[in-house]
């Protein structure tokens, strides 16, 4: 049995999964936990990924890997190969004024046609600007930008600070993928190129960038001869972990939530609601976020005194859209729509519907229809979804795989509970391995027909936009 590891370096921790390369059949796991906060010294997320490694029991008998990583986050190296600052991650927020900046200097419509995306704080150019104009010094000293799977890819292979590594500060010696970099805002998945002067206008000046390797390319081998093949973003590698081909939008449920879809075109959305990133496997991942997603659930579970199973119970005791009452989920301000200041709203309650019941239908119709409206935005991008596959801790309630069935309007299959951005970097291991894709299979734990109750998603859009009426300026 051959054997390829995957890794899944994301903002809470490091998760590794080693592999058999034909099946995709998980033989070994390891974990290791990432310091909280915005900012974090990346020297903790290599030491996170040798943990890791090491409690998955080693990379002796493992032919390949392979790193997806949260995307955007900002590694700036001087010459000698070191850190400069604290990475910025994508969650820091603090470069959001150089993202208008960087749109008024522009134009949002000339960034999209140029990138595929339109900036926002979490991107990698406004944090370069936001490092240009708060720390002139640090930004002066850059020689090289990578992403936290570029760098930790770099490291693995041997290259760092001299008095780190076994091969020195090589830094043409870096590599991304093209998922990654389609979220930095200066690389276009359309041409396949970086946009140097998109750079120069978010840092200051040029540097060295990781050359852009293809889905089958290798990035090179360790110390110790293990292939590693070229890494990629977290959602890119999720799409590659669930087996996502065209036709397939993955709809994630964490504490905030994605919509994507597998497609052979390249997406532009000049109004920032749809960022058109490339995907893993050579073809594009359009893709819009919600800041509100299951924290909606363990808010209103909370209220309610429950937990959510019986949330889920009370649900699906009420009828779908819950005799007309609407949760407007928009309870840490939203992204899609771009309503930052906005809160969380509940609408047409009578003395029938306040029930504990009613609420917890509209909790969950609410969190579901926020993201159908983004699935929406990409449909009309000229994107098919023929089947949602919905992932997260979330999509395991049959309350919530229910009530998608409705909003969604196509088939439902919720995978099996799976490490998929790193089962992802497994399939790209394997892959550089064996210059095949791998055609793994994933076990599909529950579906739902298609079901769609279009009053409950007509009667949501015209609350939603009442209630954005309140807060736009």
């Amino acid at each position: 049995m051959t054997l390829v590891a995957g890794v899944d370096s994301s903002t809470q921790s490091c998760k590794v999964v080693v592999t058999d390369a034909a099946t995709g059949r998980v033989v070994r796991t390891g974990r290791a936990a990432h310091p909280d906060g915005t900012e974090v010294d990346p020297a903790a997320w290599w030491d996170a990924l040798r943990a890791a490694i090491a409690d998955a029991g080693g990379l002796d008998d493992v032919e390949a890997i392979s790193i997806g990583g949260q995307q955007h986050g900002m590694v700036v190296l001087d010459d000698d190969g070191r850190v400069i600052r604290p990475a910025l991650l994508w969650n820091d927020t603090r470069s959001a004024g150089a993202a208008a900046d960087l749109i008024a200097e522009v134009g949002a419509a000339e960034y999209a046609r140029r990138t595929g995306l339109v900036p926002v704080a979490s991107f990698t150019a406004t944090k370069l600007r936001w490092l240009r104009d708060a720390e002139p010094a640090n930004a002066a000293r850059v020689a090289a930008v990578a992403l936290p799977h570029d760098w930790l890819t770099w490291r693995l292979r041997g290259y760092g600070p001299a008095d780190e590594s076994e091969l020195g500060p090589d830094l043409q010696a870096l590599t991304t993928d093209r998922s990654d970099a389609s979220g930095t805002g200066y690389w276009s998945p359309a041409t396949g190129e970086y946009d140097r002067d998109l750079l120069v206008r978010a840092l200051g000046h040029d540097a060295t960038l990781p050359r852009v390797l293809g889905p089958a390319d290798a990035a090179g081998t360790t110390p110790t001869g293990v292939l590693v093949g070229p890494g990629c973003g977290d959602n890119a590698g999720a799409a590659l972990g669930l087996g996502a081909r065209a036709g397939d939008a993955v709809v994630s449920l964490g504490t905030s939530g994605t919509v994507f879809a597998v497609t052979s075109h390249p997406v532009a959305d000049d109004s920032g609601t749809i960022a058109g990133f490339a995907d893993a496997g050579g073809a594009f991942l359009p893709l819009i976020a919600t800041l509100n997603a299951a924290r909606v659930l363990d808010s209103t579970a909370a209220l309610l005194g429950v937990d959510h199973d019986e949330l889920g119970r009370l649900a699906l005791a009420a009828p779908a859209g819950a005799d007309g009452v609407v949760l407007v989920p928009w309870f840490e301000g939203e992204r899609t729509p771009d309503l930052p200041t906005a809160r969380a709203s509940v609408h047409g309650l009578s003395i029938a519907s306040t029930s504990r019941e009613h609420l917890a239908r509209a909790a969950v119709e609410g969190m579901l229809c926020g993201l159908a409206e983004g699935l929406d935005a990409i449909l009309a991008a000229g994107v098919e979804a023929r089947r949602v596959l919905l992932v997260g801790g979330a999509a395991a309630n049959p309350a919530v795989r229910e009530v998608a069935a409705t909003v969604f309007g196509v088939p439902i299959d919720v995978p099996e509970p799976g490490e998929y951005v790193a089962l992802g970097a497994a399939v790209q291991a394997a892959w550089a391995l064996t210059g095949e894709r791998p055609d793994w299979t994933t076990p599909v734990a529950a579906s739902a027909a298609a079901a769609g109750v279009t009053s409950v998603r007509e009667r949501y859009r015209e609350v939603a936009a009442g209630a954005a009426r309140l807060v736009r300026p």
